[in-house]
């Protein structure tokens, strides 16, 4: 009877550990399409508000340029860009990093609080569908984020 009783919790502990390493690391890639920009409230010009829509194929940008709104996704209307720009961005995707699917807080830091303007991400898959607003001054956001808002900041100046 011990036997089987440590057999058990064994198996348990086993199960339980499992579940626990599943649920810290999110495991969806390869999105229908990441939505990237950047927003800067203090601003004239087109180039306040910059937001591009990426898929596997192609890339677009916004034509409305709005300032977008924390409590929703962002609504836009978007143009074709050319396969030439298209190749600029297109491994931005395979940088996304999973961590911020685990996010609580679709407001990361203070984003355009002091002028400093912000990020919008938006990450569409066939299971998840998710949007961030992330502050630009990194000391208002996590390291593990640092990478990734270099690389989005490099990818709309390679855009403009």
């Amino acid at each position: 009877m011990k036997k089987i009783l440590i057999i058990m919790l064994g198996i348990a502990n086993a199960f339980a550990a499992c579940n626990k390493d599943e649920t810290l690391k999110p495991t969806v890639s390869n999105p229908d399409y990441l939505i990237f920009g950047h927003f800067y409230g203090f601003c004239q010009g087109e180039r306040c508000v910059e937001i591009f829509r990426l898929d596997d194929s192609a890339l677009q940008e916004d034509t409305l340029d709005k300032y977008p709104d924390r409590t929703k996704f962002y609504t836009a209307a978007y143009k074709n860009l050319s396969k030439a720009q298209f190749e600029l961005v297109k491994g931005l995707t395979a940088n996304f990093p999973m961590e911020l699917l685990n996010e609580s807080d679709v407001v990361i830091g203070q984003p355009d609080a002091s002028d400093g303007g912000g990020l919008y991400i938006e990450y569409k898959s066939a299971t998840v569908h998710k949007y961030w607003f992330i502050d630009q001054f990194k000391q208002n956001v996590p390291t593990k984020y640092h990478a990734f808002m270099d690389e989005v900041n490099k990818k709309i100046a390679l855009l403009q």
